[in-house]
């Protein structure tokens, strides 16, 4: 995850925002923004120019979660995916579309129609915990962008049991729409960081390039999370995402399992690929090709990342002979590097 000032979670949305404006060492304004969104923290830093656009970013925030949040009852994907509604709006356009191109340059390892494994396996909204495999292969006959479309305004299903769930990309998304957001206003210099997504433009209040630190995939300790720098990359009109499986899991039946769901099997991703880090123009690609590649695992990533110049791809891998820590990262990734450990 990548890392910012932490503040104090809180249960519900928007609880613990959060409001500072403070001055840089050469007379600018800059507004900090903070709190908790869709159970993650944010933190947004802006240039602020006298003009407070806090309203501004909660808006964006809030019409988000109505559109494309699973876990409020009363949005549009809770609806489609109830089939009380097939009613889609411009933001699930956006993220469908996105999806499917990601999901058919990935060879169908990121998928949004998984959420019915992942409610099996127990990291969705409803109850789950360790399906058998009996109950993945009928799930799986449900799974696959191939069985969902959108039409004008209306999403068709092939199978009335297929559901979208786009947690892996809507963080990025928001990103993105508070970033244009800036633009439109004429902000130039800001950073937003939403649940570890972080998309950049400008410099900080200090007048140099944004730095961004992304975390060693270490596991929780007694429930803490123990933050340690991997590296710092330097982000301008740039966007970033990390993916793992070090925090967002769980053992049942001495089996450790983790909220990576693989579309082709059904199966809850763990494996020796640690976390993806990935640098690219939209942190909705940022963040739905981080999931993409802990999906395909550490040989497939490389194979297909390695001469990308679109995407910046970075890998943290265990080695399980020697107990360490291998990194692998494409061109494009590594001239984004400003120092390393």
């Amino acid at each position: 995850m990548v890392l910012a000032a932490l503040v104090a979670m809180a249960v519900a949305m928007f609880c613990s925002r959060e409001r500072k404006a403070f001055f840089s060492p050469y007379g600018d304004s800059w507004i900090t923004e903070s709190g908790v969104v869709w159970t993650t923290e944010y933190h947004i830093t802006y240039h602020s120019h006298d003009n407070n656009l806090g309203d501004s970013i909660q808006l964006i925030l809030s019409n988000l979660d109505k559109s494309v949040s699973p876990y409020n009852k009363a949005s549009l994907i809770s609806a489609l995916n109830n089939n009380t509604s097939t009613r889609v709006d411009a933001y699930l356009k956006r993220l469908f579309a996105a999806s499917a191109i990601i999901n058919r340059e990935s060879g169908g390892a990121f998928d949004p129609t998984v959420m019915p494994l992942v409610n099996a396996w127990g990291f969705g909204y409803k109850d789950g915990a360790l399906p058998s495999r009996t109950q993945i292969d009928s799930i799986l006959q449900f799974v696959g962008m191939g069985k969902v479309s959108i039409h004008g305004d209306s999403l068709m299903k092939k199978d009335p049991r297929v559901m979208l769930d786009f947690s892996s990309i809507a963080k990025g998304l928001a990103c993105d729409e508070i970033g244009r957001m800036f633009t439109r206003n004429g902000i130039s210099d800001w950073l937003v960081e939403i649940g570890g997504e972080v998309a950049a433009s400008g410099v900080n209040k200090n007048g140099t390039p944004w730095q961004v630190s992304v975390d060693m995939p270490n596991e929780e300790l007694d429930g803490k999370v123990s933050h340690e720098s991997a590296l710092t990359l330097s982000l301008n009109n740039a966007t970033v995402a990390t993916s793992g499986n070090y925090r967002k899991w769980r053992a049942e039946e001495g089996n450790k399992l983790s909220h990576i769901i693989d579309p082709h099997t059904g199966n809850s991703t763990i494996g020796t690929l640690l976390s993806v880090t990935v640098i690219a123009d939209e942190c909705m690609h940022a963040d739905a090709w981080a999931t993409a590649c802990m999906v395909l695992g550490d040989s497939a990533t490389r194979a297909m990342m390695q001469h990308r110049d679109d995407l910046g791809v970075m890998t943290i891998t265990a080695d399980t002979i020697s107990g360490s820590l291998i990194v692998w990262s494409n061109r494009t990734f590594a001239n984004q590097i400003t120092t390393s450990r």
